[in-house]
């Protein structure tokens, strides 16, 4: 490259500067390209493309290609060892002499390499050494056809396209991924993909690199070489032509056997070129830097996350504490605030107690001075329990305007406190009169209601409720209903009862005096002794005693625990503890039951256990009623 020339020379230290004469006004004058330049010109303005377009013009004149691009072996051994029926094994730019610059060579070079070799190596102007021409070889056997063929072939766009994808001298090897490559990425990459770039049926392909670029540049790259598009195709490779099948079916035949072959190395070479790309990417030192600030960063953000987590948290814990002393504070105001006012009030009730005391006394004493208004010392045993009344019943103020009253004379003071009394007790006998009305007309409405909807109940029926209630004490599951099965089960009335009967009929007999109560269970036993004889034995079981809570007795009676026979807490205790301790396969079972109950006799401790047996019996049979019921 030549250097420009320099307008003016460099300034030196010392050097000191003076006019010689005026420069001319500057012109301007219109320069218009010629010769081979115009012809550049013009074909960029037709192909729309700028001065930076690598691609030029082509040219008839030969003197632009360098000597070395076009050089020639001297030694034409090579050419004339070709054998022309091996064409397709050529390498058709060492033919044409430019094996160095290969697929880089323009349609114009390839042409001036052709003639070169025809003017030299063409049978009618080629010589020996001596001078002496050498023989032409018959047909096409000759060398020169070899130079023909590769000029066809290179000549022409589409077969130099065909021939360029499979030139031989192009390495297809792909970098492995190992240590080695990893720490040389860039020189062993670099120039793979360089390589392959040139199959790209993109004109601007990116570039690998270097250590500094950025993640776009990076993704922009890999993005790019995923998504390659190559224009490499392998016709030249098929084995047989088209052309020579002598018909259409076998001319077809040969055309689908060339194109799954081509398919076939279609296939690989996308394999080929994707391994190329995931390899690069393994060893991509970039790619494990973005990864690293990528974890990095998202480590990050969750640490931010959760410190953020963290203090909403504790000021929300702060605001929930700040929350609480405020509400503390406000409780203890608000506690010290009824404190004071209950101390107030307490204060007001001591002060008012002690001025109605004082009021109370002082009628007491005016009373007591005037000997209680009366001479007649039954009556004024009377009048001093009517003066407490009042005490009692009248209010301070009352009792104030009572006292002025008595403070008069004897006279005023004796009408006053009469008339006080006629009214006091005026007032209690109408507050008595209207609480007996009250109570007299809820007993006759619950009377007149009960009545039309409670269902007769039998001495019989009320003996064995009193058993049953005794029998199913409070706890056992539906009680009322096993009750009423119970009742049901064992009644010869023939009244069928549920568990809202049940329950109104006990809440009756708790509201009658021990002593109804005692009565009604001895009439309902006496009722129930009479009719015994008439029952079977198995229809009504006999009566056994609750002992716990003093029910009905063995014998019928009701809660007379006088009776003797009756069996105590400890007695039961004793007998629940020797039935379990002697099992039924002991020896003399029974006389080791007896001693362990020294108060009973051997008989009196089978019976026991027989009433026990019948009560267990009988209440499993209620509850399997109600069981039943339940299901049903």
């Amino acid at each position: 490259m030549v250097n420009p020339v320099k307008m003016l020379p460099a300034v030196e230290e010392g050097d000191s500067s003076c006019v010689v004469t005026k420069l001319a006004a500057p012109l301007r004058l219109l320069v218009e390209p010629v010769g081979r330049w115009y012809e550049a010109h013009k074909y960029r303005r037709h192909h729309h493309h700028t001065l930076s377009h690598n691609e030029s013009l082509p040219s008839s004149d030969s003197s632009d290609l360098s000597e070395d691009d076009l050089s020639e072996d001297e030694d034409d051994s090579m050419l004339m060892d070709l054998d022309p029926k091996e064409w397709k094994d050529q390498d058709h730019y060492a033919v044409l002499g430019i094996k160095k610059i290969r697929y880089k060579a323009s349609d114009e070079q390839i042409k001036k390499a052709y003639k070169r070799k025809v003017l030299k190596h063409h049978p009618d102007k080629r010589k020996k050494a001596g001078g002496v021409a050498v023989p032409r070889k018959d047909g096409d056997d000759d060398y020169f056809t070899c130079i023909t063929k590769a000029y066809e072939i290179l000549g022409n766009p589409v077969k130099r396209r065909s021939y360029d994808s499979v030139d031989p001298e192009f390495e297809e090897e792909v970098p492995s991924i190992s240590n080695n490559n990893r720490d040389n990425f860039f020189q062993v990459f670099t120039p793979a993909f360089e390589r392959n770039a040139r199959f790209s049926t993109k004109r601007r392909v990116p570039k690998l690199g270097n250590a500094e670029a950025s993640i776009e540049e990076v993704d922009r790259f890999y993005k790019f070489w995923y998504d390659f598009k190559s224009w490499r195709e392998f016709s030249y490779l098929d084995e047989e032509e088209k052309e020579k099948g002598e018909n259409r079916d076998e001319r077809r035949w040969i055309e689908k056997q060339n194109k799954t072959e081509q398919k076939r190395r279609k296939k690989e070479e996308v394999t080929r070129l994707r391994q190329l790309v995931d390899n690069a990417y393994a060893c991509d030192p970039r790619i494990k830097k973005f990864r690293d600030d990528e974890k990095e960063k998202k480590a990050a953000e969750k640490r931010a996350k959760q410190e953020a987590i963290k203090a909403a948290a504790m000021e929300k814990e702060r605001e929930r504490q700040a929350a609480l002393e405020a509400e503390r504070l406000a409780k203890e105001k608000e506690e010290e605030e009824a404190k004071a006012k209950a101390q107030a009030a307490k204060k007001e009730r001591e002060a008012l107690k002690k001025v109605t005391k004082k009021e109370r006394k002082k009628l007491r004493d005016t009373a007591k001075k005037y000997n209680y208004f009366t001479s007649d010392e039954p009556e004024r045993v009377k009048l001093m329990t009517e003066v407490e009344k009042l005490c009692e019943a009248l209010s301070l103020t009352s009792l104030q305007s009572l006292n002025e009253e008595l403070g008069k004379d004897e006279e005023a003071a004796t009408t006053a406190f009469f008339k006080q009394v006629s009214e006091m007790n005026e007032a209690l006998e109408n507050e008595k009169q209207e609480e007996l009305r009250k109570h007299q007309a809820g007993q006759g409405s619950s009377k007149g209601k009960g009545a039309s909807k409670e269902k007769q109940w039998s001495n019989e029926d009320l003996q064995i409720l009193i058993k049953a209630a005794n029998l199913f004490p409070p706890g056992t599951v539906k009680r009322y209903e096993v009750i009423a099965s119970y009742i049901n089960q064992h009644s010869t009335s023939g009244v069928t009862r549920n568990a809202k009967d049940i329950i109104s009929k006990t809440k009756d007999l708790q509201k009658l005096d021990p002593s109804v109560k005692a009565e009604v269970n001895k009439r309902a036993f006496d009722k129930f002794e009479q009719t015994r004889g008439k029952l079977k034995k198995d229809d009504i079981p006999d009566p056994s005693q609750r002992f716990n809570n003093g029910g009905a007795s063995a014998d019928g009676s009701a809660g007379d625990t006088s009776d003797p026979k009756a069996w105590t807490n400890d007695e039961q205790k004793r007998l629940e503890q020797a039935l379990k301790t002697y099992p039924a396969s002991t020896k003399d079972r029974w006389d080791r039951i007896k001693e362990a109950v020294p108060t009973r006799t051997k008989k009196e401790c089978m019976l026991r256990y027989k009433e026990l047996v019948e009560m267990v019996k009988a209440k499993k049979a209620a509850q399997a009623g109600v069981a039943k019921q339940a299901k049903s």
